[in-house]
C-alpha cells in the first residue's frame, strides 16, 4: 500500500495542470493554419491532440479513454467533410515557421512506410503484395499465396543538420491498385518508355515539389532520398524547382560525353579519406569495416536517348568487405552544404 502526502498531491497536481497547459499550448500552434468548413471539426481535432499527445502511441480506444469520445472520434475521421489536407494544413504552416528561424541548410528526409490491416475483402482498404504462405502447398503443388491488405505513405520530414526534426512537408497515401495496370507491364517492356506518371515512383517528385512549395525556400532545401530515389525525372525535378538533392544512386548511367559511365570514372578516382565504421553483414550482424570515400564532379545522363545531361557530384564509399555505395548530389551540393553533409550521408547509408 502506498500512502501519498498533501505536499506530494499538490506537486502531482501541478505538474498535471503544466502539462495540460503546454499540450494545448502545443496543440495551438500545429492548428493555427487550419480551415475547416464547420467550426465544431476544428474544435473536435483539438480535442483529438490533445488526447493522443497525452497516450502517445497508444490505440484510439485508449487514448479516448470513454465511449463518447471514442464515436466523436471515429465519426470525425470517417466525416467526408474533413479532408487530408484540411487537417494537416496547420501542421506544414508549424513546419514552415519552425524552419524559418533555423538559418542552417533544412535536410528533407523521404521515405515510404506501409501500414498493413487483417482483411480477407481487399477492397476496402487496398491491397500491398501477395506473398507465398509456407508450408503450404495449394494445387498441382503450387504454394499458397497470402494477400496482404494495407495502403502506403510517402513522407517527407524536415530535419535540421544536427538531426532536430522539425515537422512534415510533404504525405501522400496511395493503394497499389492505382498503378496495377503499370506493375502488369513488367517484363513485357521497357521500364523507362513508361510515363513517370504512371508509376508508384511519381510518389518522389510531387513530394519533392511540395515540400519545396512549402518550405518556400529551394535554396536551403537538401532532399535525401535511398535507392528508390534514384529517378531521373526527380533530378530533373529539382532543378528545375531550383532546389538541392543528395541521394543513394543505384543505376548505372552514361556520363560525360556518354562514351564512359559513373561506375568507370569513380573506380580511378582518387580515395579522400578513410573511415572505421560498423556495418551489417548478410546475417544481419554488427561487424568492423573500412569504408573509403571517393568524390568526383562529372555530368551525367539519363538512360533514355535524348535525356540532357546534368551536372553531379558523387561521392563513393566501399571495402574489399562489400560493394561500393554511391550517393549523388546535384552540382551545387557542395559549395551549399560542404563535403561533411556528402560523407556523413554516405557513411550512413553504408553502415545501413
Amino acid at each position: 500500500m502506498v500512502f501519498m502526502g498533501k505536499s506530494q498531491e499538490i506537486h502531482t497536481t501541478e505538474r498535471r495542470e503544466s502539462s495540460e497547459k503546454h499540450a494545448a499550448g502545443w496543440v495551438e500552434d500545429e492548428m493555427m493554419g487550419c480551415q475547416f468548413a464547420d467550426v465544431r471539426h476544428g474544435k473536435r481535432l483539438r480535442q483529438l491532440l490533445s488526447q493522443f499527445s497525452r497516450r502517445v502511441g497508444a490505440t484510439t480506444p485508449w487514448a479516448s479513454q470513454d465511449w463518447a469520445s471514442l464515436k466523436a472520434a471515429y465519426r470525425f475521421f470517417s466525416n467526408g467533410r474533413v479532408s487530408e489536407a484540411a487537417i494537416l494544413a496547420g501542421h506544414f504552416l508549424a513546419t514552415r515557421s519552425r524552419v524559418a528561424k533555423d538559418g542552417s541548410p533544412i535536410l528533407i528526409l523521404h521515405d515510404t512506410t506501409e501500414f498493413s490491416y487483417r482483411r480477407t475483402d481487399t477492397e476496402p482498404v487496398g491491397l500491398l503484395r501477395t506473398k507465398p504462405f509456407w508450408p503450404g502447398k495449394g494445387k498441382k503443388g503450387m504454394p499458397c499465396l497470402h494477400t496482404v491488405c494495407g495502403i502506403l505513405m510517402h513522407s517527407s520530414v524536415a530535419v535540421t543538420t544536427a538531426g532536430l526534426p522539425l515537422g512534415l512537408v510533404a504525405v501522400k497515401y496511395w493503394t497499389r491498385g492505382k498503378f496495377q495496370h503499370t506493375r502488369s507491364l513488367r517484363g513485357k517492356i521497357c521500364s523507362t518508355r513508361i510515363p513517370i506518371e504512371k508509376k508508384e515512383s511519381v510518389r518522389w517528385i510531387e513530394n519533392l515539389r511540395q515540400a519545396t512549395g512549402t518550405l518556400a525556400d529551394p535554396r536551403r532545401c537538401v532532399h535525401i532520398g535511398d535507392r528508390e530515389s534514384d529517378i531521373w525525372e526527380m533530378f530533373c525535378a529539382a532543378q528545375e524547382e531550383g532546389t538541392h538533392f543528395l541521394v543513394r544512386t543505384c543505376v548505372e548511367r552514361r556520363a560525360e560525353d556518354g562514351s564512359t559511365t559513373v561506375d568507370r570514372i569513380m573506380k580511378r578516382a582518387l580515395v579522400l579519406a578513410v573511415h572505421r565504421i560498423e556495418a551489417r553483414d548478410a546475417e544481419g550482424e554488427l561487424r568492423p569495416a573500412i569504408m573509403e570515400l571517393r568524390f568526383r564532379m562529372m555530368a551525367v545522363a539519363g538512360n533514355r536517348p535524348g535525356d540532357r545531361r546534368m551536372a553531379c557530384s558523387l561521392s563513393t564509399s566501399g571495402s574489399h568487405q562489400a560493394a561500393p555505395n554511391r550517393v549523388a548530389g546535384d552540382a551545387h551540393i557542395l559549395r551549399y552544404s560542404s563535403l561533411s553533409l556528402v560523407r556523413h550521408t554516405t557513411r550512413r547509408a553504408w553502415a545501413n
